[in-house]
């Protein structure tokens, strides 16, 4: 039989992979205050993660979902062909505008790329697809998350805050006021807030009204991409957002 010590220990590496994914990224002080362990401990359980790839660091040496983790599929899959549907619709939007493109979906409080296509061009955005980055830092996972009911909403974020990856936190308050402006405008932008070199727009995949079941998102390097060029993106992208919902029906 297992020892009550070696089931605590699996219990508090269970809590730290949800926390991880949820939150998407972790101190060692959060995860000690999280398990309620001497941040020795908590530093233990990290670097085990870290060395079997379920987590990594950032430079300030705080702990994001590694590669491993993100290859998990967490909570309602996405219908099984909206992938294979949206592609060539991505693939068109990509040639025209010169950017990387991808579908995704939401699940929990996170948003997975379910499928992409890269730019042509040498300076370019790299492909995310199988990737779960928290929705609040990317321009789809906000249109996604400004269609929710606010009482589902709230229970996403049940300490009220919001964790972004500069390791700052946002009360939810504030991101509610945005998300109200995503919702009224039917876009939202994204300006290095989740990648430094990255801006991005997403619109809502829409198959009828109150069901949006994925968002587009064209992502360019902000070198190239000020808020004005992706504002005037904003029908292209919105043009392959219903191509796909009108394809998917």
């Amino acid at each position: 039989m297992p020892s009550h010590e070696s089931i605590s220990s699996a219990e508090n590496v269970l809590t730290l992979l949800v926390a991880l994914r949820e939150n998407g990224r972790l101190r060692v002080a959060d995860a000690a205050e999280l398990l309620a362990v001497t941040p020795p401990t908590a530093h233990r359980l990290l670097s085990i993660l870290k060395r079997h790839r379920f987590a990594e660091q950032d430079r300030k040496r705080a702990y994001l979902p590694g590669p491993r983790l993100t290859q998990f599929r967490w909570g309602a899959e996405p219908p099984h062909d909206l992938g294979v549907l949206g592609h060539p619709y991505l693939a068109d939007l990509s040639r025209r505008s010169g950017c990387t493109t991808f579908l995704v979906t939401l699940e929990g409080n996170g948003c997975r790329f379910i499928d992409g296509v890269e730019s042509s061009r040498a300076h370019r955005v790299r492909s995310r697809v199988g990737h779960l980055l928290p929705a609040h830092t990317t321009s789809g996972g906000k249109v996604l998350l400004a269609q929710l009911p606010d009482s589902e909403l709230v229970a996403l974020y049940p300490d009220r805050h919001v964790r972004m990856r500069d390791g700052s936190t946002r009360e939810l308050v504030a991101l509610r006021r945005e998300l109200g402006v995503v919702r009224r405008q039917g876009y939202a932008l994204c300006l290095e807030t989740n990648e430094q070199c990255v801006n991005a727009v997403g619109v809502p995949v829409t198959t009828r009204p109150g069901m949006v079941i994925a968002a587009v998102v064209l992502a360019c390097p902000s070198a190239g991409s000020s808020r004005r060029h992706l504002v005037d993106l904003v029908p292209d992208v919105r043009a392959t957002a219903s191509a796909i919902a009108e394809n998917f029906a």
